[in-house]
């Protein structure tokens, strides 16, 4: 590891960013960009932060896979996957075109503007046809791309359809892992990974793995409204803390 890492300016934040990120992963499926990323972008550069993002979630939510293998429906999981490795070099191009501050606005206000609409209750209510689930997969894989967010999306289109909370839960906890197994791979083939942001990524793995497995043993079917309520509150605050018109 880095001598400089341990003396790296906002260390302990990021390290609280991706705990709370794994409570939250781990409870609710999803949320691990949102609640990461804004902090994190704070301190490191767009490729940073996707860096050590993509790293840490490859493997904080692993000792979650059997059950969600169980409970969800992985050839759906596979359909979006196909459509985000179609579309994510498209958005680590645009990301390499645009200004740090760009990202930082991109990240929170789509965290914001996700919350917004699962909290106005809009929802599609048409079939949920394989073409459609691919095309989901494709905006995600762009999102993943632009902003290290490819669950917007997908969770928006999970919100609307009849599964039950659990399937929700376990396809979007799949489709996620893929997503960060694509990342990292996108951008080392793209030249654009950071090695020295790899070591801070595998430096939290530990507590972001052990934050998931608490968030998983939290989670209760009986009180998803209550976890979503909760995972929406911590979303909403770190997205308005990383917005660069708070700093």
């Amino acid at each position: 590891m880095p001598a400089g890492l341990v003396d790296m300016p906002g260390l302990a934040w990021i390290v609280a960013a991706a705990c709370l990120a794994g409570i939250v992963r781990g409870f609710s499926g999803f949320g691990t960009a949102m609640v990461y990323l804004p902090v994190a972008g704070q301190w490191l550069t767009p490729f940073e932060a996707l860096t050590t993002l993509a790293a840490m979630d490859l493997v904080g939510p692993l000792p979650n896979v059997p059950r969600a293998l169980r409970d969800g429906d992985p050839p759906d999981v596979l359909r979006l996957a196909a459509g985000l490795v179609l579309a994510l070099p498209a958005g680590l191009l645009t990301l390499s075109l645009v200004p740090a501050e760009a990202f930082r606005y991109a990240v929170s206000l789509l965290a914001l503007g996700l919350l917004a609409v699962l909290a106005a209750g809009l929802r599609y209510h048409g079939p949920m046809s394989p073409r459609l689930v691919l095309g989901t997969g494709a905006a995600g894989g762009f999102l993943a791309g632009t902003a290290g967010m490819p669950g917007p999306p997908v969770i928006l289109l999970y919100m609307a359809s009849p599964l039950p909370v659990s399937a929700i839960r376990a396809n979007t906890l799949l489709y996620l892992l893929l997503a960060d197994m694509a990342l990292l791979a996108a951008m080392t083939l793209g030249g654009v990974l950071e090695p020295g942001a790899l070591w801070l990524g595998l430096v939290l793995i530990l507590p972001y793995t052990l934050a998931n497995i608490v968030g998983a043993a939290l989670f209760r079917p009986d009180r998803a409204r209550a976890y979503r309520t909760i995972a929406y509150g911590i979303i909403a605050l770190s997205a308005l803390n990383g917005l660069p018109l708070f700093d």
